[in-house]
């Protein structure tokens, strides 16, 4: 059928936002080819006004394995699916969010497939003439952009940036086409259970869902001045975030690391304290509705692309804003 298909990811039922982005990705994709986009939907329970919501915001079809013994994410069990699915519908093009389940199952599926597979891709376009899928990620410690292809084989497989690009406006004139798909039998002796989830220790929750997060740099000279940054994070209901300066230093952890080496957002509200902006952070943080920067130096960066810049010491700035959430709270 040499379709276009996004891997849509699930949690207890619900369709994570990030798939809707790759629908953007896919439906750009599918119709320079002039073919169906699908996504493909493995998981238990799926809610029925989330399947709608694929189809309204890209999808031609959508391919659903729905199974008790999908209800947590195990990358031999999903991987069985998606190959099955594979052989019989031929696709062209996979894509998938360069997220945890992504970068696991992914690789699997390509070396199973005997396909070529381009991970953690910030631009995805289609070859004139050749209809070969161009994939463009960071390389050399993202110091430059590669542009990658797999002529020889199919499907090409890629991953992608979670937030790196937006959602397509829902369109309720778009057909809703669910497939389901027959779910392969269960092992007896499965190599990996899922015995419960735990949520990551000092995190409430992922940068990359976060509506505001707080981020800070080596602007901040110590370990000990970052809980200005975990304070005001805090006051705002916020997300910790860091530069990679911040996290070589130890002082955040690597999953607060936003940039091209950490995590893509795009929160309503991003404040940056002490981060000067290197080119890798910028791009991870261009699809930002609102960017507030905090910095000494006038000629920083990051102060460029800031929709406020606040040019002063970062010392005095945190508090007063920390301060002022407090009055008005009160207020």
């Amino acid at each position: 059928m040499h379709e276009v298909w996004t891997i849509s990811e699930c949690h207890q039922g619900r369709v994570k936002d990030v798939s809707y982005e790759l629908l953007a990705r896919g439906r750009s994709l599918a119709d320079t080819l002039n073919v169906r986009l699908a996504a493909v939907v493995i998981g238990y329970n799926v809610r029925l006004d989330d399947l709608k919501r694929l189809s309204v915001q890209g999808a031609d079809i959508i391919y659903l394995a729905d199974d008790p013994s999908l209800s947590s994410f195990v990358c031999e069990r999903y991987a069985e699916q998606l190959l099955r699915l594979i052989a019989e519908k031929e696709p062209q093009i996979i894509i998938a969010a360069a997220t945890t389940s992504g970068r696991t199952l992914m690789p699997y599926v390509a070396v199973k497939a005997h396909a070529g597979l381009t991970a953690d891709c910030t631009e995805l376009a289609i070859e004139e003439g050749t209809g070969n899928l161009l994939q463009t990620r960071p390389a050399i410690g993202g110091n430059i952009m590669a542009t990658i292809k797999t002529p020889n084989h199919r499907p090409q497989m890629a991953t992608v940036r979670p937030r790196s690009t937006k959602p397509l406006e829902a369109r309720s004139d778009r057909s809703f086409v669910v497939e389901e798909v027959a779910v392969s039998p269960k092992r007896e002796k499965p190599s990996v259970e899922v015995l419960g989830l735990r949520a990551l220790e000092g995190q409430s929750g992922s940068i990359e869902e976060a509506d505001i997060v707080i981020s800070g740099g080596k602007g901040l000279k110590k370990r000990d001045n970052f809980a200005l940054i975990e304070r005001l994070a805090k006051a705002f209901g916020a997300e910790v975030g860091a530069s990679r300066d911040a996290v070589d230093r130890g002082w955040a952890s690597y999953p607060h690391q936003v940039g091209l080496s950490g995590k893509t957002i795009s929160p309503r509200l991003y404040l940056a304290a002490g981060i000067s902006g290197a080119i890798q952070h910028l791009a991870g943080i261009k699809t930002a509705k609102c960017i507030v920067a905090i910095n000494s130096d006038e000629q920083a960066n990051i102060l460029g692309i800031a929709d406020f810049a606040i040019i002063g010491d970062l010392f005095q700035v945190l508090p007063e804003i920390e301060k002022r959430l407090e009055q008005r709270r009160k207020a």
